[in-house]
């Protein structure tokens, strides 16, 4: 992707100069649809037409898609680009090419079958086919990349199962590649085309997902002006109403579309935040049961005695719960009798922001009898190098860090559905089942397989 990500821009940029060049060919030949500039265009239409202007919001709408996803565009390429590619390029093509099909429809109102290619000359219409599937076929690869950043962000703050991750740039840490999310938007796409056969039939379904974008986004920016902002009150309210206005009404108008298609993007808003819920509460609900079933450590580490052998080397229990004994340490305590010269329990945290300083990275403890504590924090954008960061805790806990002699012990559970449980028999099983198709640890923390040990352990949730 890295390779095909320098062709998409040039593409995309010849797509928008070449739709403007077509708005200012039919432009020029009635000037006058320039007029459309005026708002009061639109106002007088809402007026004389109260009803109609209604029903025509949930069309109008798709002229603005693709604004909504510039908030998360901004997460990857950051303000200035966005406001300079929107407000140089993207903005005034489109203007221009709507303009042109208005001018075209003015002169020719049987044009209202096709106004768009037949704004194009027949001697280039083939090749702006072509370009359009170009075009078509970026943006669609634009969506499978947002698909994958969100689903890593959203593992990374506990809300999916671990899954394959593949990194398919040296250079660019944004760009990865999920497997299975791949196959499934794969799966859902062929579904979508036989379930709808057209894409004007599909635009009920896009109309509603994005203006509900929309509603998130106002509803996100107004809390990020008032809780991190500081904004008052009254300044927050005067700033975000006459938006959230303007996205009720377009709200509302799509929401007559539920029963031709608007119901597709509901349903798998529903499932997808079902499943989210569901991980959540069940990580929740098994940290939980680990906490109460498993020894503090502090005590642990106080009456240990001298029955276990110790051996020479460093031990890193991976650990969700810092405070108590990990069960892959008892297990390898049980059947094997030994303890390791150095036993260091390690949690990786990731933090409700994108990116966390270096000087804030590690938070190391030593303990008694060769115990060691560390705390790894990372924000829900990086990715986890274990090895690397343990090296440099090493260094400031004073240890001499060789990576061919530590061993990284994993648990790794096996969840029993509890019919008294409080999330009901069917969450259980259902959460149960995404655990134990989590990718393994070890892959995600990027840990060499020849250094890990899993230990396995049955919990009744």
């Amino acid at each position: 992707s890295a390779v095909m990500g320098k062709f998409f821009g040039p593409i995309t940029l010849i797509w928008f100069l070449s739709i403007g060049a077509l708005g200012i060919s039919s432009i020029m030949q009635s000037p006058f649809i320039l007029a459309l500039l005026s708002p009061h265009w639109a106002i007088l239409f809402v007026v004389n037409n109260p009803v109609i202007s209604f029903f025509v919001m949930g069309a109008v709408v798709l002229t603005v898609t693709g604004g909504e996803a510039l908030y998360a565009d901004m997460g990857h390429f950051g303000v200035f680009p966005i406001r300079l590619g929107w407000f140089l390029i993207v903005l005034p093509c489109l203007i221009l090419n709507y303009a042109g099909q208005g001018a075209l429809l003015l002169r020719d109102p049987s044009a209202i079958t096709n106004p768009f290619y037949l704004l194009v000359p027949s001697a280039l219409l083939y090749p702006m086919i072509a370009l359009a599937t170009a075009a078509a076929v970026i943006a669609s690869q634009a969506l499978i990349s947002g698909v994958f950043s969100m689903a890593k962000q959203a593992i990374q703050l506990g809300y999916l199962p671990r899954l394959n991750i593949q990194h398919t740039s040296d250079s660019e840490i944004g760009q990865i590649y999920i497997p299975l999310l791949n196959w499934l938007l794969f799966i859902s796409i062929i579904i979508l085309v036989l379930l709808f056969e057209s894409s004007s039939r599909l635009a009920g379904a896009y109309g509603l997902a994005v203006t509900v974008t929309m509603f998130c986004d106002t509803l996100l920016v107004g809390f990020l002006a008032y809780s991190y902002w500081k904004w008052k009150t009254w300044k927050v309210l005067l700033f975000i109403v006459p938006f959230i206005f303007i996205d009720l009404i377009l709200l509302s108008s799509n929401t007559l579309k539920i029963l031709i298609g608007g119901w597709v993007p509901v349903v798998i808003a529903i499932t997808v935040f079902s499943l989210m819920m569901i991980w959540k509460k069940g990580r929740e609900q098994l940290q939980a049961k680990l906490q109460q079933d498993t020894l503090p450590l502090n005590t642990f580490i106080e009456y240990l005695g001298d029955t276990a052998q110790t051996i020479s080397g460093n031990a890193v229990f991976l650990t969700g719960t810092p405070g108590v004994v990990p069960h892959a340490l008892l297990h390898n305590l049980k059947h094997n009798k030994v303890l390791h010269e150095r036993n260091l329990l390690v949690t990786v945290n990731f933090a409700e922001v994108p990116y966390i300083s270096e000087e804030a990275r590690f938070e190391t403890e030593a303990l008694d009898k060769g115990f060691y504590r560390i705390r790894l924090n990372y924000g829900f954008k990086e990715q986890p190098d274990v090895p690397a960061a343990l090296r440099k805790a090493f260094e400031r806990l004073g240890l001499e860090y060789n990576l061919m002699d530590i061993s990284f012990f994993v648990s790794r559970e096996r969840l029993i559905p509890n019919a008294s449980s409080k999330m009901g028999t069917w969450r259980d099983k259902l959460f149960a089942a995404m655990q134990k198709n989590t990718s393994p640890v070890s892959d995600f923390y990027q840990i060499p397989t020849n250094r890990v040990v899993e230990l396995g352990s049955q919990i009744e949730i």
